[in-house]
């Protein structure tokens, strides 16, 4: 039986390629209306997609998300317009290919995977507080799980790179744990939020400087499931099983214990000291 959500509303991070897009199409089938917070536009020859968007059941806002002053500038349009959240799901990441910073200085994938979620959540928490679900949903990932320490100190501003299991799982797995601390000080508000693994889905585009590894990226071309599954593993985390639950993180559709967890609080004050000093007061 197909499940409709005509009064529902979820907000997605990173829609316009890869899982963030195949759960767009996923959540507009069955009803729901589509908040997409992306930095380009949606693919011009997706008949559907498009079909959505002059529907209004689909609603694009745009921005850098790793500039606080152009991310601001949406999230206040949002604010203004919209009415409700239901589902917020952080999806907005990658694996870059180089050692760069954001426009504010700290390292990107720090920047986008680990400050930015709990700024569009704590910005937008009043529309999911008006919502009946009240979740979130940040993507995580299981790369860390090859990870051998943990040093906080050097989120921000990292002296080596390393490809997947550098800065980009390090700052997924900074993610999982402040979702982790988080979520006690906000379930007196209903509110419930959890990280997933979406798993290893083939995400790969042309022309993209890629964080990937080159040796695996024949065996992801060909071994890899589509993002669409990656999809079904976020939305089974927001509408599943543990929808009850909050402050766990999921990897294959099973509650799992995240390393470095007695760092997860020093992670958190970080990233809300960010946002006070920077988001709030700094713009």
């Amino acid at each position: 039986m197909k499940i409709t959500r005509h009064n529902q509303t979820a907000l997605i991070t990173g829609a316009s390629n890869g899982i963030g897009l195949e759960l767009t199409r996923k959540m507009l089938a069955e009803g729901w209306q589509v908040i997409a917070l992306i930095r380009s536009g949606f693919p011009a020859d997706d008949t559907v997609i498009q079909e959505y968007l002059r529907k209004g059941q689909l609603r694009l806002y745009k921005a850098e998300l790793t500039d606080f002053d152009n991310l601001k500038q949406a999230l206040d349009q949002i604010k203004t317009q919209e009415t409700k959240i239901d589902v917020l799901f952080n999806n907005a990441g990658g694996s870059l290919g180089e050692l760069s910073f954001s426009k504010q200085g700290r390292e990107m994938h720090f920047e986008l995977q680990t400050v930015v979620p709990y700024i569009i959540f704590m910005e937008l928490k009043e529309l999911l507080l008006r919502g009946t679900l009240k979740t979130v949903v940040n993507t995580s990932t299981n790369a860390f799980k090859f990870l051998k320490g943990f040093d906080p100190n050097k989120l921000e501003h990292p002296t080596t790179f390393k490809k997947l299991v550098g800065s980009y799982a390090i700052t997924k797995l900074a993610l999982s744990l402040w979702t982790r601390e988080l979520a006690p000080l906000v379930a007196d508000e209903g509110i419930k939020i959890r990280s997933v693994d979406p798993g290893g889905n083939n995400t790969m585009r042309k022309g993209r400087n890629s964080g990937l590894p080159f040796i695996l990226r024949p065996v992801i071309k060909l071994f890899f499931p589509p993002p669409s599954k990656g999809a079904s593993l976020l939305y089974e985390a927001a509408l599943g099983e543990h929808k009850e639950l909050s402050g766990i993180y999921i990897m294959k559709g099973q509650i799992t214990e995240l390393k470095f967890v007695e760092h997860g609080r020093k992670i958190l004050d970080k990233v809300a000291a960010i946002y006070e000093r920077e988001f709030v007061k700094g713009i």
